[in-house]
């Protein structure tokens, strides 16, 4: 019985290393871990959509004549938060692209907004209309930044169920999927702009942008995290 246990703690110690070595821990370790970025991820669209009810409010109240606009914008956001992605669907990548679509919606719709700013400057020279832009581009910069992190951790979990041997119990055991990342929309590559120099002619039609105007970039900041 003595020279036994030895012997078992050995065949134990052995089996808990192969077990490790299948990816039985590190895949639901790492899963846990974009399931975890992608809540900041939410928190951080979630805190943009709160700010935009008071900014349309703002806006209306020295620019009423934009309806079309500020309803554009309401309607985008509505849009945007009936869209609820829950862990599960961070492996589908329809439900996520009609995520990302909405929020992209959202940030155009944003993006017209701003361009009617100059035709109204007593709008700029109200703190709080400055201070919930300040707030609303904050937000988005840290949009971009969960986003970024976020597929960090996407690319992370998607290499471990991929190789071996964490494929093994991947597979075998935890019948894992590959985690959906954020794909990068057209001109993400560019910085967001802040410019409020075109505004909207009296027809309501965006005129079209000069050659050094950026007002008509309508990339979402998160976008940049591709």
């Amino acid at each position: 019985m003595t020279r036994s246990n030895p012997l078992r703690f050995v065949v134990a110690a052995l089996a808990a290393l192969t077990l490790t070595a299948c990816g039985i821990n590190s895949v639901p370790t790492k899963e846990e871990a974009v399931n975890a970025q992608w809540a900041n991820v939410q928190s951080a669209y979630q805190r943009r959509a709160d700010l935009i009810p008071n900014l349309v409010s703002t806006v209306r109240a020295a620019a009423g004549s934009e309806n079309q606009i500020l309803s554009n914008v309401t309607d985008a956001r509505a849009r945007a938060t009936s869209i609820n992605i829950t862990s599960d669907d961070l492996s589908n990548p329809e439900e996520f692209q009609r995520f990302q679509d909405a929020q992209n919606q959202l940030t155009q719709a944003m993006g017209q907004l701003r361009t009617v700013v100059e035709a109204y400057p007593q709008l700029q020279s109200q703190g709080r209309f400055t201070d919930l832009m300040t707030a609303v581009e904050g937000t988005e910069n840290q949009i971009n930044v969960e986003r970024i992190r976020y597929n960090e951790t996407v690319q992370d979990y998607n290499t471990e169920i991929r190789t071996f041997p964490s494929i093994i119990g991947a597979k075998i055991i935890h019948g894992a999927e590959p985690k959906v990342p954020f794909q990068a929309a057209a001109g993400a590559d560019q910085a967001p702009t802040v410019d409020f120099g075109t505004s909207f002619d009296a027809g309501g039609a965006a005129p079209a942008a000069p050659a050094n105007d950026n007002a008509g970039q309508q990339a979402p900041a998160a976008a940049a995290a591709n």
